[in-house]
């Protein structure tokens, strides 16, 4: 659905963004991650044909941003992460003027001012001055303007923004809503929302993308952990595809517990090992590791590199 291939922008002689390409499938939820600077706004703001890019292409389906903006504007929702709204103006009537912008019929509008209201659970705030409202509200107002129009692709820069828990919880079941009829793009600097919400992660780091994998194929770590009654260090160590031991805890009641530097493949084998060497195992698995040591081990990588 959206094809970007070598993606540049530059201000200046500053590169925001430096030869960047992805694609991103009908109704996938991505997360966009990267530190301040790293080229997420600037990408985004590319997506939605608010930024000329200095070189590449973006594709959505068969147009191209570029000559097809506004076509594929029109297919877009998006929420800026400085929600733009006029404070002056009710929810109410704020979200008709959106809808006017954004096309919909005028036979339409209340249905889907209505819609967008109950689906970002404003009702309470419906006939309230937006300068009156709370930063989480505005937020939540933001997003009721972007899926007005029922977009086939949603980006969002920040959703969580101002929200209490409540509210957090409220917005990854509206993502996840949003992810049975379409695209869904998510950059947040709170690396939990991320783990809740998407299923896909791009990482940029100077304007460069350096992760573009599955959450669940990312997590995966190339180790096993191992739990032995009994010291097993020797028997491990001459398993093949354990390419190393580390003894991680000690238990006094004999249990000893191992991380082994190896691919999954390499479970039977060190089952079988251990069995062959009458040591009692009491675990074997995968190690999994979290979003937040990922990011921290590639920016750690790249800064390294």
């Amino acid at each position: 659905m959206i094809r970007v291939e070598s993606l540049r922008r530059s201000y200046g002689d500053t590169l925001a963004v430096d030869d960047v390409s992805f694609t991103i499938g009908r109704g996938e939820v991505v997360g966009l991650l990267g530190h301040n600077g790293a080229g997420k706004t600037t990408i985004m703001k590319m997506l939605t044909g608010y930024l000329e890019p200095t070189a590449g292409t973006i594709r959505i389906d068969d147009l191209t941003v570029g000559p097809d903006t506004a076509a594929i504007q029109a297919r877009i929702g998006y929420l800026p992460e400085n929600c733009p709204v006029w404070p002056e103006m009710t929810v109410i009537d704020y979200l008709d003027y959106q809808a006017a912008l954004h096309g919909i019929p005028e036979a339409r509008r209340t249905a889907a001012v209505a819609r967008a209201i109950r689906r970002t659970s404003l009702e309470e705030k419906a006939a309230a001055p937006i300068h009156t409202l709370s930063r989480g509200y505005r937020q939540r107002v933001g997003v009721a303007q972007a899926i007005l129009h029922d977009p086939e692709i949603v980006i969002l820069d920040e959703p969580t923004n101002g929200l209490d828990p409540t509210q957090i919880r409220e917005m990854r079941d509206l993502i996840r809503e949003l992810a049975e009829s379409a695209t869904v793009i998510v950059s947040t600097h709170i690396l939990q929302e991320v783990q809740a919400v998407c299923e896909r992660v791009l990482i940029l780091r100077a304007g460069r993308l350096v992760v573009d994998e599955r959450l669940d194929a990312l997590q995966q770590s190339p180790a096993l952990r191992v739990a032995v009654g009994g010291d097993a260090r020797s028997t491990l160590a001459q398993v093949e595809g354990v390419a190393a031991v580390e003894e991680i805890e000690a238990a006094g009641d004999g249990c000893h517990r191992y991380r082994l530097a190896a691919a999954p493949e390499a479970a039977p084998r060190v089952a079988r090992a251990l069995a062959g060497a009458n040591l009692p195992l009491h675990e074997l698995s995968g190690e999994r590791r979290d979003l937040e040591s990922i990011f921290a081990q590639v920016n750690e990588e790249v800064a390294h590199a």
